[in-house]
């Protein structure tokens, strides 16, 4: 009998150190799309379940264990715990936790490392601590969160090594600059 075991998105590629950036692998817990359909009614349930607000477009919303990423235009991403019942009632609930790996892009280059990779403004003047959009990321799609130390990047599970390799690139062209 084959016995399978589960392996993380990234396997042993991570982590990397190039200069003085680290990318590491991150377990955010479970990840649950919220389609929102009742955005007053969510809000008010995802605060009383889990302390956290629904967030305003291109932010996000955290406390304790629990975080909430603004996620499009009518979604968001429940971060941590098992979403209570309360919110099926204003919102479709769809565990994605297994869709998606999730990295941390740490160190001084960090964003000159994004500049050229993503078609946004990411520097601390124009996308500050807590505030997250979607983006193309290379050509992958990407959810990307500035963090208080550094940016948390989730790509489709499927494109984490790609995600490594144009990390990787970026990061030594930044590394060989300084």
């Amino acid at each position: 009998m084959v016995e399978l075991k589960a392996q993380t998105p990234f396997g042993e590629l991570l982590p990397l150190h190039i200069g003085d950036m680290t990318v590491a692998a991150r377990d955010l817990g479970q990840l649950t799309v919220l389609g929102v359909s009742d955005r007053a009614g969510l809000s008010k349930a995802l605060e009383a379940a889990h302390g956290v607000a629904l967030p305003e477009p291109l932010q996000s919303t955290a406390e304790g264990d629990a975080q909430c990423l603004w996620f499009g235009r009518v979604e968001a991403l429940l971060v941590g715990p098992t979403p209570d019942e309360a919110l099926a009632k204003h919102a479709a609930l769809v565990d994605v936790s297994d869709g998606w790996a999730v990295a941390e892009l740490q160190g001084p280059g960090a964003e000159d490392v994004l500049a050229r990779l993503a078609p946004v403004d990411l520097r601390d003047a124009a996308f500050k601590s807590g505030q997250t959009l979607r983006s193309a990321l290379r050509d992958m799609p990407a959810s990307i969160t500035r963090t208080e130390t550094g940016f948390l990047l989730m790509v489709y599970r499927s494109m984490a090594a790609t995600l490594v390799q144009e990390l990787r690139r970026a990061m030594e062209a930044v590394a060989s600059r300084r």
